[in-house]
């Protein structure tokens, strides 16, 4: 039985993995990020180029924005997405990847 249940819970553990291994863009797209922001010019929020213009040489750049994001604090809503899915996103805008 104890077995059974291990067995259960990794996979799940692994389904769970997977289900959020997807890319930058993907994920973008599905949170809805793509509605306000274009990889090239300004929509209702910037582009990802003037974004990644705006954080080019600052250290915190990740942890500035998932806050933004997380808390809805210069940002207009907040992004139900988990740490690692906010991370591949920010990641993907500030490197376009």
């Amino acid at each position: 039985m104890k077995l059974m249940f291990a067995t259960i819970i990794a996979t799940s553990m692994f389904a769970a993995g997977i289900a959020s291994a997807q890319s930058g863009p993907d994920l973008a797209k599905s949170k809805n990020c793509m509605n306000c922001h274009d990889l090239e010019k300004k929509k209702v929020g910037p582009s990802f180029k003037d974004i990644q213009a705006k954080y080019k040489d600052s250290k915190d750049a990740e942890a500035t924005i998932a806050a933004k994001l997380k808390e809805g604090k210069g940002h207009p809503v907040k992004v139900a997405a988990s740490d690692a899915e906010l991370k591949t996103m920010i990641q993907f805008a500030l490197t376009g990847k």
